[in-house]
């Protein structure tokens, strides 16, 4: 049997019949959907262990601890008698950060004398230390505030005298894009798809590498009836429909599911896995047309999908990297991916604003067709380089 029809039968059968294919292209992104979702469903970290050493216990020292307390994301675990037990507790990973509040605060407070309220938070997990550090300043503004309230009361003034000389400028935020600071929405709906990237350029690259491998290139042409072209369609349709089949069961559960933004609608976020998928693939064969080893290509292709979570922008902005590094996120298929999604879902802006992205994605597709013919003289020599 010969052509495209033939060449697709083909290897539906191998993947149906390889683990290798089943556990990576299947069971891989689904455990990773399912794993990722469900570690994030609270969507921010909440009731975060934490120390306080209360050196003053007076009416205004408890009561601000009652109110750092009642902060969503701080959980007063314990309450330590000295610096020391606090420090231990912090060394043995049972609290993330200590408050300490001196002795004669209150007093110092009102006297004059500037009193320090001094914390300490364990950045060494940023996630938590940096909301618990959020936290304690917040609560350190308030008793400042609160104490400079009593005593300007005291000294008898009102209270619409005192407010515009505490706090001259108020602030209205309004968080865009992701206004809950749900972490989920901020990192799984590009470490899905980074997953979805790095599979694919994997078995894009193993698809034909093993041909060379198990010796069976020469074969494979002959079905194709030499022509390169009906290999390519006939072999990365399968992989195309499983792809797109997974893309949409991610679209199904963070878009409808989870009911993360969707602003700009189902069609641009559906034609972007699309892209991402093909642009994936064709990557796949540039890395294998310029290696023209099966074993350093499936290398470099874990390497780039690797690489892809750090240059791609969305945990530390290209803007702030160094200017190569900048130029050199626009080579991953998964930095325009990204972009999109910032268009599309998030903002929901025109999708012509995103056609240039949607065209960059496109063009590792349309530059893979260069290294064509050296993958068809890969598989007709069928000479593997171990």
């Amino acid at each position: 049997m010969t052509g495209i029809l033939a060449i697709f039968k083909r290897e539906w059968l191998r993947i149906s019949s390889s683990k290798i294919c089943i556990w990576g292209m299947f069971a891989a992104p689904l455990l990773s959907m399912i794993i990722l979702l469900w570690m994030m469903d609270s969507g921010l970290p909440s009731r975060i262990p934490i120390a306080v050493v209360d050196l003053d216990n007076t009416t205004t020292s408890r009561s601000l601890v009652r109110q750092l307390d009642a902060f969503e994301k701080t959980n007063i675990k314990y309450k330590s008698l000295s610096f020391r037990e606090a420090r231990q507790q912090m060394e043995q990973m049972e609290i993330y950060a200590v408050l300490t509040i001196p002795k004669d605060f209150t007093k110092d407070a009102i006297s004059g004398n500037r009193p320090k309220l001094v914390y300490y938070t364990n950045n060494a997990f940023l996630i938590s230390g940096s909301l618990l550090f959020q936290d304690l300043k917040t609560i350190s503004t308030l008793a400042s505030a609160s104490v400079g309230l009593k005593t300007a009361t005291a000294k008898g003034y009102t209270e619409n005298q005192i407010m515009p000389i505490l706090q001259p400028i108020t602030i209205d935020a309004h968080p865009i894009g992701n206004p809950w600071l749900n972490y989920s929405v901020y990192l799984n709906n590009v470490i899905l798809p980074g997953i979805l990237q790095l599979i694919i350029l994997m078995f894009t690259v193993s698809a034909f590498g093993s041909e060379v491998k198990a010796g069976t290139g020469r074969r494979l042409m002959e079905m194709g009836k030499g022509s390169v072209i009906k290999v390519m369609i006939g072999k990365m349709s399968p992989y195309t429909i499983i792809y797109m089949c997974i893309g949409l069961l991610f679209m199904s559960m963070l878009y409808g599911y989870n009911h993360f933004p969707l602003h700009g609608g189902f069609w641009p976020m559906f034609f972007n896995y699309l892209c991402l998928i093909l642009a994936a693939q064709g990557t796949g064969i540039i890395l294998l047309g310029i290696f023209r080893n099966y074993r350093l290509a499936l290398s470099i292709a874990s390497l780039i999908g690797m690489v892809s979570f750090s240059i791609t922008g969305f945990s530390f902005s290209t803007l702030a990297m160094d200017g190569s590094l900048s130029a050199l996120s626009n080579l991953f298929p998964l930095r325009h991916f990204f972009l999109i999604y910032i268009d599309q879902a998030l903002n929901g802006i025109s999708v012509g604003y995103s056609m240039y992205r949607y065209a960059a994605l496109l063009a590792f597709v349309l530059l893979s067709v260069f290294f064509f013919g050296v993958v068809k003289r890969l598989l007709k020599d069928n000479v593997y380089e171990p």
